[in-house]
Parts: structure tokens; sequence; C-alpha cells
């Protein structure tokens, strides 16, 4: 359970430089990981948004580069997106209204299961569960916004849900 913040434009909100953290989880191995780094959501000649992320990914005490690249493009409702991989193949949704969004993505036998909440206009997370004969896998990612926005005076948007994950330091 999470506190959420409700984001009419996901595009809008995702726009600029986010610094990345993840864990990765091997359930199955007992493994852990983690990436640091950043993402950066630039606009899309045509309309959404390419998100480059880059970083180091640490596993079993041995740091490699990482990068992905997604597309980010205006979904079929007000404020949503539609996701794609690189290469223009569908991944998922993403309708961030409410503040919070589940998305499937079956891959070969395998199910990603993707939770996103929004904490605050500078503040997100997406916890993946990955699970199937191949993969057995728990990604959170921690996006934490590099230039804060000013928050506009006035009443909060409404929160939903019980308490909060990790507080910005």
């Amino acid at each position: 359970m999470g506190e959420w913040w409700p984001v009419p434009d996901v595009l809008a909100y995702l726009a600029g430089r986010w610094r990345t953290e993840r864990s990765v989880r091997d359930l199955a191995g007992g493994l852990e990981g983690h990436f640091e780094g950043a993402t950066a959501f630039e606009a899309l000649d045509g309309g959404g948004l390419l998100s480059r992320e880059s970083g180091a990914f640490t596993w079993q005490g041995v740091t490699r580069p990482a990068e992905r690249t997604l597309r980010y493009l205006p979904g079929g409702g007000p404020g949503s997106a539609e996701v794609r991989f690189a290469d223009g193949r569908p991944f998922h949704g993403l309708d961030l209204t409410s503040g919070r969004h589940v998305a499937d993505h079956p891959c070969a036998a395998d199910l990603y299961r993707g939770e996103f909440t929004v904490h605050d206009p500078d503040r997100w997370r997406t916890v993946w569960r990955v699970g199937g004969p191949a993969k057995d896998l728990l990604l959170t990612t921690d996006y934490l916004r590099e230039t804060p926005r000013a928050q506009s005076p006035g009443p909060a948007p409404p929160r939903n849900g019980g308490s909060s994950g990790p507080r910005r330091p």
C-alpha cells in the first residue's frame, strides 16, 4: 500500500530528468543486484517521450554499464500513454490519473506485472514482479526528479491508500 498522487497528464509529469535506483531480487536463487543512474524523458517528434535510462548495474559484486530506451506515446485516454520498446513493440499502457496503475506484459512463458505509484510531484515508483518457468524476480525502481518542480499553492490533490514508501532524503 502507498500514498498516491493523481497525475492528470502522464507525459507532462514524466518529462525531464530523474535519478533512478533499482533493486533486483532473484526470489528463486536469493541473489540481489542494484542499478544506479538517471532516466531522461525527452520530447519525441510527433508527440510522446523518449525515455533513456543509463547507469551502472551491480550483480554478484560485478558492476557494469547498463542502459534502456523506451518510447512513451500518447495513449487512448486523456493523460494516458502507451509504452513501447525502443524497436516499437508494445510493452504496456500507463494511466496515472489515480496515481496508481497496474500493467501486465507477457514475455514468452513469463509474466511481468508492474505496479506504478506516484508519491508526489517529484517522486514515483515501479515494482515489477516477474514470474514463470524462466524467471522469479522482483524489480523495484524509485525515481526522484533531479530538479524538483515548484509546487503550486493551494490544497494538495487527494491521496489514496495507507502508508507511503521511502521518503525523499
